[in-house]
Order: structure tokens, then sequence, then C-alpha cells
């Protein structure tokens, strides 16, 4: 369904979701440690929902209460496993497959029609260099793992997605040798990578750095029983800090910070560039944005889901936007970079289409039209954060949300957003 969306101001107090990346990896660690280990602030979204699916399927024995999850047996290698229904979830579908190769007996990967586009192949080549039977479709979902590995020396692209490392890390320790990898080439979204060596420390699992971001060794290993708290997202508080620097009137923002690495942070440096003066006082965020925006030159290479939050920033500056080095937006649950450029000029946005990213010159006049977000989480809520500052705006696919932040709609309703749906 579709959503109205009006002029509108937000103001009061609003709390920051869960992290979203750090919810996948500490569930799927607790699940691999079990002996009723423990995740606190959990973030409940459909793609976290699919990971705790996957991890039951995988024989774990899970619990979930409003904020937090036990897991009191863990996975179950020696379990029959037929399928595992990723849904939308990139993280995963991908982490799974390195855990469906932990198993003897073939196990079937498989998602929705978007993740049914994702690239697997690179994931699936470094598996079978290293004992793992793989077959997919044309190199994505459905995929077919048999295992199991064994461990030993495996190289791997680091231009497609982080995630495929972090599979392979989180696998490694408890594979017969372990596992010394190798990442070929730039890495992308690195601060995903620091994520999950963060999470495996707190599960009692060392992964030894040998040349940051390019050679790793992980020795035999066992997860241990762990309390993880979840720290705030900061993709998500990228699009608050958005909708108040656009729309807000005396926004604060709540959530625990934490001391986890989030590459998404360097949205804080983005925005004061942009000449935005941000306040962080404890677990209290607000901001105080002038009348109009100064541009810049960013890379989000490492934080490519900045990429819409940032797009829409160019309402309201002065100067021109430039957005480099996020060609794996591409390879997201959509072509961001594409749809974004493809929907911002219906509302007056200028934007030239690179093949690494965007140049986004600010808009001689606002214009409602109707923006499709092609079923993509962040680009749904980008786009009616640019709805509520330009007005007259229809946004499709409003059920995206529950990928991430499935409260979006009603929370900023309260806050004075006019966003209705329509039915």
């Amino acid at each position: 369904m579709n959503c109205k969306v009006e002029k509108s101001k937000v103001s009061g107090r609003i709390t920051c979701p869960a992290n979203k990346s750090y919810s996948h990896r500490a569930i799927f660690l607790a699940s691999l440690a079990g002996n009723n280990s423990k995740i606190g602030n959990v973030l409940f979204s459909a793609d976290t929902v699919a990971t705790i699916d996957a991890c039951r399927n995988f024989g774990a024995e899970i619990e979930e209460s409003k904020s937090s999850i036990i897991v009191r047996k863990p996975i179950n290698f020696n379990k029959i496993v037929p399928e595992i229904d990723a849904k939308n979830s990139g993280t995963t579908i991908r982490i799974s497959s390195g855990i469906a190769s932990l198993f003897t007996k073939e196990i079937t990967l498989t998602g929705d029609s978007s993740l049914k586009k994702r690239p697997m192949q690179p994931l699936l080549d470094a598996l079978e260099s290293i004992g793992a039977k793989c077959s997919s479709t044309n190199g994505m979902p459905p995929i077919r793992i048999t295992g199991r590995i064994l461990g030993g020396d495996v190289s791997i692209p680091g231009n497609f997605s982080s995630q495929f490392i972090s599979a392979l890390l989180i696998c490694a320790p408890l594979t017969e040798k372990g596992i010394n990898l190798s990442i070929e080439g730039n890495l992308v979204s690195k601060p995903y990578l620091d994520a999950t060596v963060a999470t495996m420390r707190v599960f009692g699992v060392t992964v030894k750095t040998l040349i940051p971001y390019k050679k790793y060794s992980i020795v035999p290993q066992v997860y241990k029983q762990s309390t993880f708290i979840v720290p705030i997202d900061f993709s998500s508080l990228a699009l608050l800090l958005s909708a108040s620097v656009l729309n807000g009137e005396n926004l604060i923002i709540h959530g625990k910070i934490g001391n986890l690495p989030q590459g998404d942070e360097v949205f804080i440096d983005i925005l004061e560039q942009l000449g935005v003066k941000v306040s962080i006082n404890k677990d209290q965020i607000t901001i105080k944005s002038p009348e109009k925006l100064s541009g810049g030159r960013f890379d989000l290479s490492n934080s490519p889901d900045l990429l819409p939050p940032l797009a829409i920033l160019a309402l309201k500056t002065t100067n021109s936007i430039e957005i480099t080095n996020v060609k794996h937006a591409r390879l997201k649950e959509t072509d961001r970079i594409s749809i974004l450029a493809r929907e911002l000029v219906k509302i007056g946005i200028r934007v030239q289409e690179n093949d690494d990213g965007l140049i986004l010159e600010p808009p001689k006049e606002l214009r409602g039209a109707v923006l499709n977000s092609e079923n993509d989480h962040r680009l749904f809520m980008a786009f009616c954060i640019s709805g509520m500052y330009v007005g007259n705006c229809t946004v499709t696919d409003h059920e995206s949300v529950a990928v991430s932040y499935p409260d979006f709609i009603n929370e900023m309703n309260k806050l004075g957003a006019k966003i209705l749906i329509q039915k």
C-alpha cells in the first residue's frame, strides 16, 4: 500500500531503534554458543526475525521476550535442515550459508523475489575452496550447500559485500583447521567487518588481524555463553537526523550509543560539514540546523546505508552534494543509486547518476510527486522524510519498513508528521 505525505514538522522525543547489524550478529553467535546466552535491546524486525527463524531451523532453542532473547540450546549440526528462508534479509542468507557449510547434509537457502537477485557466488566459491559443495541459480538464491568444510586457506574478493567475509569469519572457529582468510582488492563496508569481529570477541572467540582488511587468522575455538546489549542503529539514526534537519522543531532523539564500532557514525561528521550543529549528551541527541545547508563531496564506501538520508538533504543545500565510491549500494535490496536518481528528480532535485554515486543539485522549485520506493525500507523512509519537506507526495510500499523500523510511520506521526496510509 501507499502513503500520502503532506508538508509537516516534527518535534518532541523519539527513541532510536536498536542496531539491525549487531542484532543479526548477536543472534547468530548466541545461537552458536547456547547455554542461556542473552541478547538485550534486540531489534525485532522482519530481517532479524528471519535470522531468529533461521537459527531455530538450525536447531537452536530460542526464547523471546519484549526486548530480549535467550538461547537455551545452541545450533545442532546433526539436525536435518531441509530449507532456510531468509525472506528479504541479505545478512541472514549470507551468514546462514557459512553456518550451513558446517552441516554434513545438504541445506537449501532461499528468500523473496528481491533476495533472489542478490549475488552469492563469491561466498559459494570461497566455501567450495575449503570443502563445501555448492550450487545456485546463476550465482544467486536459491542455493544449495553441503558440508562439512574443513577450513584452511581461503581468499575472497572484498568489493561485493563485507557480509561474505563476516560469514567466513563466523564459521571459521568451528572448522577443523580454522581459517586463514585473504581479502582480494579493496574491501567495501569495512566497519561491518569490525562489527563482526567485535561481536565474536564478546562471545569468546579471537580473530587475529594480520593485515587490517586484508588478512585474518582464526584458529579452532568454541563460542562461549555471554550477554550482549545491542546499541542504537546509526543507519536509522541517520534517517531521524535527516528528518530533524529538514523538518525538525526541537526534536530530541534518545538511545544508548555504546562503544561498539559503527561505520554510519560518520553521519555526524557529514552533518557538521554541511553546517549542522550536533549535540550528544549522554543518551540524548539534538541538532541545530541552518536555514540552508552547504554542500560537499562525500565518500560512502564504508557506509552505503547513508546514501538515502544524505541524498535527500540536497533539498535544503545551497551547493551540490556529491556522493562517491558507493557502487555496492546497487547490490542492496534494490539498486539504490538508480532509484534515488530516478525519483528525486520528480520533487525538483537535479541529479546526475554516476557509476559509483550521485551528484545532487538543490531544486529551483519544489513539487509534489509519486515516489516509488520499490519496496526498499530505507528508500521508503527517506522518501517520506522528503515528502514532509515538499508536501503533496505519495510514497509506495509502506510495508517495507518492517525490515528495519516497524514503528516508523506511527512514531513520525506522533511527532507531528502527516503520513497517511492509503487503503
